[in-house]
């Protein structure tokens, strides 16, 4: 029976394999084709005696990841062979050295960079998924294959994750939303971003994701439908002018799905755009611009353009290369429709990103976008002395963020993300000449060091040779190459009055009779609630820490023995734990529980989402203030479940009696006579709701209020929005969480 099974797979082995050279968006040459074949043997080999989780052979992990590396992301023969032996030497007996014998440098260099990074110490300040980013990033040298192979990695493990344990694949979910979808938007990889995303939801809001599948698949024949009325109508104009084109609707991606619906706090109906069409048009190089907004016309002839959300990246492309012109319309039925235009030479730019612009430059000399990306991320790391999450943070914001297109006095076309002040303009033209700014003019006015730019402005930098970075600089600009060079001045100067301080500290202690050693910098670190013996230093060097200070320190020193005692004596052995404030341990403890064990331990509510009984939560074991308890959708949750997920404690509510909760309601409206009168009653008549704060304010007919409740779990929490939602005028009431 299992000679038949093992028959079964290997022929399913092979198809694969066959499969893989069909799907290839280079053309292979015989000698590629060889190489493949050899890298296959070797795979195949190295893992024979190896299963996945799911049962299967592991070798469908290599092929699977090698078929994303050959069709989507359209890399080479070399790409592909290192995705087949990405988990060899990890794995497997076999070595780096074995593959360059075997194979040659560059695929050695390649599987190098993919074999995982070696475990880093498991210390709390530090988070390894943090670091192992970084170190991934750090690998690159100047081969940015390294991480688009990585990025298919991380797409095959997403769609085949369902037989993991639920934790593993909330950690691994949240991971890819807040690591590997902002990168593979940012190489252009808009396809796997997509897939990324909405894997990435199905495993950390897997309900909402389940409800937003059913509902596209119920209004599937409905919207099929309405897009033919729209192709009908522009089908028949874009044949009369002779273009060759085809038109794809699609609808929009579940997350971006999920993300309106949050943002705007709407429901799934109420989600306007919820598809875009894509009109893809034949064309040479000298009429690809002419014929795109010829296409423009004949659209805007039929349907009305919304002209704030018209999107021109022909004249101006994404620094990732991407390249069409978005128009928003006013279709049938008054529903807002998304319409892209784009050439076939843009839609593979579009879909394969860094292969495809590569293929299209060829010995074009300007550097893309991408190179100049892959320069500036260079430059971040090999300055950067932050700790790994700040880090990862500040290249995260530089990930999504939207663009804006600015000119340099000479008129020279920069582009920087949006939010970008004329600090972070210094700084993007050389760290030298951003370390030196004094002031910045936009648009021949003077304007501060942290003025937002928008498209179109053009900046000039005035430089002083005396003009040094300030710490407030750090709140003046978002890009994290500014970041990482004001950091780095800053802790070259932070250093030097350390030592300075480090020498005065010395002498004022000892005219306090204290000798400066390990263990009592330690106390003068917690005495002035700092985090380390720099800060303390420095403080003493800038003199921010006076000498009464140092006394106040030294009288408690001599007063802590005299502590000691009493707290022994307070803690008489006669009084037994367990029976001290029985009411009060009952109080507390019953509610919440944690781990697999169901332990009580002592917690308390984040504030970034006032979880309250009945909520699903977990626990985040923070540094100083012991286990915080989150909402599983708290707008934290991704970042903690990614960068910290060894400090991540399952827990539930498993007794609400007990205690009650705060929450805040956003309630908006039409204004009407006696609605707050009309409101409170409703508050009020709820069983166990109390009103602790209540604002409304009207303007012209519409009603904003918020209003904080005391409640004792979510069951009467949400019975009270749905009695709210009754009352006439009434329009949304949703809860509201302080980030």
């Amino acid at each position: 029976m299992i000679e038949i099974d093992l028959e079964e797979e290997n022929k399913a082995i092979a198809r694969e394999y066959k499969e893989l050279l069909r799907i290839s968006y280079q053309t292979l040459t015989d000698a590629d084709k060889k190489l493949i074949r050899k890298a296959f043997d070797v795979a195949v080999d190295a893992h024979k005696d190896q299963r996945r989780k799911s049962g299967e052979a592991y070798i469908f992990h290599p092929i699977g990841v090698a078929k994303i590396v050959a069709s989507e992301i359209g890399l080479g023969a070399s790409s592909i062979a290192a995705a087949l032996m990405h988990d060899v030497v990890e794995d497997t007996d076999v070595t780096i050295e074995d593959i360059e014998r075997m194979f040659n440098p560059k695929i050695a260099h390649l599987v190098e960079g993919l074999t995982k990074i070696a475990q880093v110490k498991k210390d709390m300040n530090i988070s390894m998924q943090a670091e192992n980013f970084r170190k991934m990033l750090l690998t690159l040298n100047d081969d940015v294959r390294v991480i688009l192979i990585k990025i298919a990695d991380r797409l095959h493990n997403m769609q085949t994750m369902d037989s993991m344990p639920e934790y593993k694949q909330v950690k691994i979910a949240s991971e890819t939303l807040y690591i590997y979808a902002p990168l593979a938007h940012r190489l252009g990889l808009y396809n796997i971003k997509t897939k990324l995303e909405d894997l990435g939801l199905k495993y950390t809001e897997p309900e909402i994701y389940r409800d937003i599948v059913s509902k596209i698949k119920e209004t599937k024949e409905e919207q099929d439908a309405y897009i033919a009325t729209i192709c009908d109508v522009l089908k028949k104009s874009l044949d009369e002018e002779g273009i060759e084109y085809t038109i794809k609707g699609r609808p929009k991606s579940i997350y971006s799905i999920r993300r309106k619906m949050a943002a705007q706090n709407v429901t799934f109906d109420e989600v306007y755009d919820k598809f875009a069409l894509r009109i893809i048009y034949k064309s040479n190089l000298h009429d690809e611009k002419f014929l795109a907004w010829k296409i423009y016309s004949i659209v805007t002839d039929h349907y009305r353009p919304s002209p704030s959300r018209l999107r021109d990246w022909i004249s101006q492309p994404k620094s990732t290369g991407y390249e069409a012109l978005h128009i928003t319309v006013m279709g049938p039925k008054g529903r807002w429709v998304e319409i892209q235009v784009r050439s076939e030479r843009m839609d593979e730019i579009a879909e394969k990103g860094y292969a495809a612009h590569y293929k299209y430059k060829q010995g074009a000399t300007e550097e893309s976008g991408l190179d100049v990306w892959l320069n500036l991320l260079k430059e971040a790391l090999e300055s950067s002395e932050t700790n790994a999450v700040d880090f990862v943070e500040d290249f995260k914001m530089n990930l999504y963020a939207k663009e804006i297109f600015v000119f340099t006095p000479k008129g020279e076309i920069k582009s920087l993300p949006k939010g970008a002040t004329s600090l972070d303009f210094a700084f993007s033209i050389h760290s030298e000449i951003g370390i030196k700014t004094r002031g910045t003019r936009v648009n021949g006015k003077l304007v501060p060091l942290n003025h937002e730019l928008k498209s179109g402005d053009q900046i000039e930098v005035i430089t002083s040779v005396h003009q040094k970075p300030t710490i407030n600089w750090l709140d003046y600009v978002t890009t994290s190459r500014a970041k990482n060079k004001i950091r780095n001045v800053l802790n070259e100067n932070t250093k030097k009055i350390a030592e300075d301080g480090k020498e005065l500290l010395t002498r004022k202690l000892k005219h306090l009779k204290i000798t400066l050693n390990e263990s009592v910098v330690n106390e003068l670190v917690n005495f002035f609630k700092l985090k380390t013996s720099l800060d303390l230093f420095y403080r003493v060097g800038i003199g921010s820490i006076e000498n009464q200070q140092l006394k106040d320190f030294a009288a408690q020193k001599s007063n802590s023995l005299m502590n000691f005692f009493k707290s022994k004596i307070k803690r008489s052995p006669s009084s037994n734990p367990d029976e001290i404030n029985k009411p009060e341990l009952s109080k507390n403890y019953d509610l919440l529980v944690f781990g697999t064990e169901q332990d009580k331990l002592d917690y308390k509510l984040a504030s970034c989402c006032n979880p309250i009984p009945g909520d699903e939560v977990f626990g985040f074991i923070t540094i100083n203030e012991g286990i915080k308890v989150h909402k599983k959708d708290c707008p934290n949750a991704i970042t903690l479940q990614s960068n910290y997920a060894y400090r991540i404690m399952p827990a539930k509510w498993i007794d609400s009696t007990q205690q009650e909760f705060k929450a805040t309601l956003k309630i908006t409206g039409m204004d009407s006579l006696g609605l707050t009168n009309e409101l409170t009653k409703v508050i009020s008549n709820n069983m166990h709701v109390n009103i602790q704060s209540i604002s409304l304010s009207g303007e012209a007919g519409i009603f904003n209020g918020q209003v904080s409740v005391i409640v004792q779990n979510n069951n009467i929490l949400k019975k009270l929005i749905d009695n709210i939602k009754k009352i006439d005028g009434v329009d949304k009431v949703t809860r509201v969480y302080t980030n």
